[in-house]
């Protein structure tokens, strides 16, 4: 009877780069969280304060689809086509609430 060996070897620093690139992401992601924490707690409730987490919301946002999804890593055409329709809708429905509540204090005040 044949004996089949196999042997696998496996280097240790395979992936070192990829591990330090998500520990990264982990410490940004932390850092700005901890960040927002602190303002929910700290500054009064009000225009700046909804302002903040909107603009730290957006930056993780990207963050996350920059590292996680590899956008950060593709041609920058691939990325505009993404960014551009995202910028338009957000536009859109900001532009229709504040022209919609104009037209609703219009007529009803």
């Amino acid at each position: 009877m044949a004996e089949v060996h196999h042997i696998h070897e496996q280097d240790p620093n395979a992936g070192a780069e990829q591990r330090k690139a998500i520990w990264k992401t982990f410490w940004i992601l932390l850092v700005l969280t901890a960040l927002e924490f602190l303002i929910a707690f700290t500054v009064p409730h009000g225009t700046l304060k909804v302002t903040i987490f909107i603009v730290m919301t957006i930056v993780k946002a990207f963050y996350i689809v920059g590292e996680f999804m590899h956008l950060k890593h593709e041609t920058k055409s691939l990325i505009w086509s993404i960014i551009v329709p995202v910028i338009f809708v957000a536009w859109l429905i900001l532009a229709l609430l504040l022209e919609g509540n104009a037209i609703f204090e219009a007529i009803f005040k």
